[in-house]
């Protein structure tokens, strides 16, 4: 090769010197960084995305190293890495093996998150007083989520394969991106008219030429998974406070397991995915329809149990009924001996009031002479009572009876005066008087 002509590289030796040139240009490294798309593999091995404003660097972890961390890494954390740069030399990408990680604090992302949470839980809209509980049997579902998106063939198959009978209303949104709360917003206003109009969108699936569709009586809000970043919409305020106004109770299925947004805090139940949320307000249908043969088994037994219970009442009555002939012969017979009874029973009566009857009238004479004494008694210690009180009885002691010209009686000395002419009654008749001094 002459020095004119330029090298030809062997796709995997120019990786391995540039490995090369990384392990002696750079290494050992400390990075810090924002943590993004975390995730662990059943193997132990840790993979995730470092970044900050500017760029990002492919990271991997493995299990050696994962066992000794101290906390449980989550997107949006500031972290501090240390390791080795290189280069993945089947797909040629740059990464930087991780043997350490620290907190360095927490990420731009991740402190909104905080910040928003801390308001809202503290304005209540978090409470579990204000959870309702799912219905049973929904009579229609709603359900927001973007029409690309796998979450809608998840929900719509778990809802087909449960519960085909139970029509869906959906109302697109997008679920990622600036635009995606506005559109989610939008959307889920529109259910809430529709709900309470019974008016709105085409469902996703059921017999257009059936009756009218039913009121919505819950609201699925899902998403798939992502990066805390791509779930970044359902940490919206105002999301949040149009989810807290839901007329209908709403199940939030955004992400894994893992992830959490303030959707989930809102809504009146978390799920974990969503498809976990389609079968949460779907009982499979096979479970209802066994209910249903129960209850019609139960309600023959029943009533098979009533029928005989009266028949055996009916039969009771019929033979305690008889022949109608021989009921009017027994009361004919009863009849009879009444008659031949009553003369007897009537004389008895007669002789039973008059005998009570003379004897009363023996006891008369006694009853009056005992009440004309005790009413002279009484009589006599009236007429003692009353002779007690005669005034003759007072002037025979030397007492007189005054009175004026007018036959008033005078009583005290200021109801006379010189030169008066008083009349002074006594026992034996009545002499008149002239006042000289009326001094008191």
């Amino acid at each position: 090769m002459t020095p004119s002509e330029p090298r030809i590289w062997q796709v995997g030796a120019l990786c391995r010197a540039i490995a090369d040139a990384l392990q002696a240009r750079f290494n050992p490294v400390t990075v810090a960084g924002e943590l993004s798309g975390f995730s662990r593999a059943a193997s132990g091995h840790c993979y995730f995305t470092l970044k900050d404003a500017s760029g990002q660097l492919r990271c991997a972890m493995f299990k050696r190293a994962a066992t000794g961390l101290a906390f449980a890494p989550r997107d949006g954390e500031l972290v501090e890495v240390s390791g080795r740069l290189g280069v993945y030399e089947p797909r040629g990408d740059l990464q930087l093996i991780v043997e350490g990680m620290r907190r360095a604090g927490q990420g731009s992302l991740f402190e909104q998150f905080l910040q928003l949470k801390a308001r809202l839980e503290a304005e209540g809209l978090f409470d579990a007083a204000r959870k309702r509980a799912l219905p049973v049997m929904p009579r229609a579902i709603g359900l927001v989520t973007s029409l690309g998106a796998a979450a809608l063939h998840d929900v719509v198959t778990a809802l087909q394969r449960r519960v085909p009978h139970i029509p869906v209303v959906l109302a697109p949104a997008s679920v990622q991106g600036s635009q995606a709360p506005a559109e989610l917003i939008s959307s889920l206003s529109k259910l809430y008219q529709y709900t309470q109009e019974k008016r709105g969108l085409e469902p996703v699936f059921a017999d257009k030429n059936s009756v009218p569709m039913p009121v919505i009586d819950v609201i699925l809000l899902v998403r798939g998974g992502g990066a805390m970043e791509d779930l970044w919409a359902f940490n919206d305020e105002q999301l949040a406070r149009v989810l807290a106004q839901s007329p209908v109770p709403v199940v939030c299925g955004v992400g894994h397991e893992t992830d959490f947004t303030i959707a989930d805090f809102v809504a009146d139940l978390r799920a974990p995915t969503p498809t976990a949320a389609a079968e949460l307000v779907a009982q499979p249908r096979e479970a209802w329809l066994g209910a249903l043969d129960q209850a019609q088994r139960r309600l023959r037994d029943a009533l098979e149990r009533q029928l005989d219970r009266h028949s055996q009442r009916l039969d009771s009555a019929a033979s305690r009924l008889g022949r109608p002939s021989a009921r009017l012969a027994t009361q004919r017979l009863r009849l009879a001996a009444c008659a031949q009874g009553l003369p007897s029973a009537a004389r008895h009566h007669v002789q039973r009031n008059q005998q009570q009857l003379e004897r009363l009238a023996g006891q008369l004479p006694l009853a009056l002479q005992r009440g004309l004494q005790a009413h002279t008694l009484r009589l006599d210690r009236a007429a003692l009572r009353l002779g007690l009180l005669d005034p003759h009885l007072v002037l025979e002691r030397g007492y007189a009876w005054l009175s004026d010209a007018q036959g008033q009686a005078i009583t005290r000395v200021g109801q006379t005066h010189p030169g008066q002419v008083v009349k002074a009654t006594l026992v034996d008749g009545a002499v008149d008087l002239t006042v000289i001094n009326s001094a008191g």
